[in-house]
């Protein structure tokens, strides 16, 4: 089995946002929270197990990965040393964009979290996110896209730095990443931190991201190999 060409990543991408809008449209995100949580609220929302492993303890795991893949840059060790520098770095610097683009996003909006709807306790009424503008719900809002489940979805770059030099590792990578994003968003979900729309739209938003980047990426080291033919001419 291949990696994806650019060609079969933009369709691939296109597909995903068609099921996404089609999900946000169905009304599935309130039925969906309806299995974890009722009128009294969401049972689970201070489980320990939730809240204080898959949650704080997870991010700071996060985090030291991401820390990690920037010291690689520099110093490589195992797999990363089948990547150039430029690939080194795209691999670092994409989690932490990812990151940032999601958390640019919940800053502004004004969609809240399950907990703080009328349906389970709070005060909200249920608008899907993207009507947000038209019909705030009457929350504190900042809960659309999913932060948490960015601790793994992040580092699905991985994929485009690796599927040129290492395909095999690249398709790992990507499982990893979109599992770990997956587990994460599905522990806030149960928790009624968050709808099923939200973590969705987290991975489509990294993978976006990711994408942009391994562009770049492309262009600079095409750049740099030009210069250097150019010196060494």
């Amino acid at each position: 089995m291949q990696t994806f060409s650019n060609r079969q990543v933009a369709a691939v991408t296109a597909a995903l946002a068609l099921l996404l809008l089609a999900w946000d449209v169905s009304g599935l995100d309130l039925a969906t929270a309806h299995w974890f949580g009722g009128a009294g609220g969401f049972p689970l929302r201070d489980n320990g197990w939730l809240s204080e492993v898959m949650h704080d303890g997870a991010r700071r795991l996060a985090w030291g990965f991401a820390v990690s893949l920037c010291v690689a840059v520099w110093w490589p060790l195992g797999p990363l040393r089948r990547l150039t520098f430029h690939r080194r770095l795209q691999l670092a610097v994409t989690p932490l964009l990812a990151v940032l683009a999601v958390s640019a996003l919940k800053s502004v909006s004004s969609t809240s979290c399950p907990w703080g709807l009328a349906d389970f306790g709070g005060v909200a009424h249920y608008t899907p996110h993207w009507g947000q503008v038209f019909m705030p719900d009457g929350g504190s809002g900042r809960c659309f896209p999913a932060g948490h489940a960015a601790s793994g979805f992040a580092f699905v770059g991985g994929y485009f730095a690796f599927r040129e030099a290492a395909p095999a590792i690249a398709r790992r990578w990507l499982a990893a990443s979109l599992l770990a994003g997956a587990v994460l968003g599905l522990g806030q979900q149960i928790r009624g931190a968050h709808f099923t729309s939200h973590t969705l739209w987290t991975a489509f938003i990294c993978w976006c991201v990711a994408w942009a980047m391994d562009g770049l990426c492309a262009r600079i080291s095409a750049s740099a190999m030009c210069a250097d033919r150019g010196e060494t001419a």
